[in-house]
């Protein structure tokens, strides 16, 4: 069983900057973390791995900074971490990204089981793994919550839903992405953190993967941003003081007047 979670390098959230000219994020000299969410999909890797043995092979798309992210992982039992990592995928949208990755996991020979958070905390599109599972030609099932049943040749998955579940099952290989009720993530071993120091990080380049130049980076992304605001602030609010009784008459005749006065 060849089981591969994706995992990402985000900027902090206190340190997000915007580069002007390409309307990019700026990751250069900004704090950088693992992508939250991935936390869980790395656990849930482990814990496929422990159900069914086979291996665990780590991929991260980014920068060589980037290799952080996969020895985080391989201090917490992952076996194996690549980085892709060449200048031609800079800027890439969810589709660049989706299809570099996908090239990688080709790559990488026969794969069982592919696991990815739900969404990344920098651009929260939640796109990038089922863009991955569409280049692959694979079944996808999202926002996973628990998996109920998996062998060498299927899965039986909760997939959550907004005012529910439902329970899908998909032949393999197939990609499962998801939230942070499936697992509570592990914390690294002292042999995990020594390992991981000790590990060889491979790496990937678009020449390697025989990517197709024309769908690498910003020149190949569909997706533009042509524009980058901050919000306008908003207006101020109005105070209602007074017992319970006393404001809830009051406030109900203010939300009349205001729907009223846009009808």
């Amino acid at each position: 069983m060849h089981i591969v979670v994706l995992v990402k390098q985000v900027p902090d959230t206190a340190d997000v900057k915007i580069d002007p000219d390409t309307n990019t994020l700026i990751r250069e000299g900004v704090a950088a973390i693992t992508n939250p969410f991935d936390a869980y999909a790395v656990e849930e890797a482990l814990r496929l791995k422990e159900r069914l043995g086979g291996t665990v092979t780590a991929v991260s798309m980014g920068p060589p900074q980037a290799e952080a992210v996969l020895r985080e992982a391989i201090s917490l039992g992952v076996d194996n971490g690549v980085l892709v990592s060449d200048r031609a995928f800079a800027g890439s949208d969810t589709w660049a990204t989706s299809y570099t990755l996908a090239t990688a996991i080709k790559t990488l020979g026969d794969v069982d089981i592919i696991v990815c958070g739900k969404q990344a905390a920098d651009g929260d599109t939640a796109q990038v793994g089922p863009g991955v599972a569409t280049h692959l030609d694979v079944p996808q099932i999202t926002f996973v919550r628990k998996i109920e049943e998996v062998d060498d040749k299927h899965i039986v998955a909760e997939r959550l839903l907004e005012e529910g579940y439902e329970v899908i099952e998909s032949p393999l290989p197939c990609l499962l992405t998801v939230v942070k009720e499936i697992n509570d993530p592990r914390m690294p071993s002292l042999k995990g953190k020594m390992a991981a120091k000790k590990a060889e990080i491979r790496t990937m380049t678009a020449d390697e993967m025989g990517c197709d130049p024309a769908k690498l980076g910003l020149d190949g992304s569909p997706t533009k941003v042509v524009k980058i605001f901050s919000p306008p602030p908003r207006g101020g609010g109005e105070m209602l003081e007074g017992e319970v009784h006393e404001v809830v008459p009051s406030l109900v005749e203010k939300i009349k007047d205001i729907v009223i006065g846009v009808n």
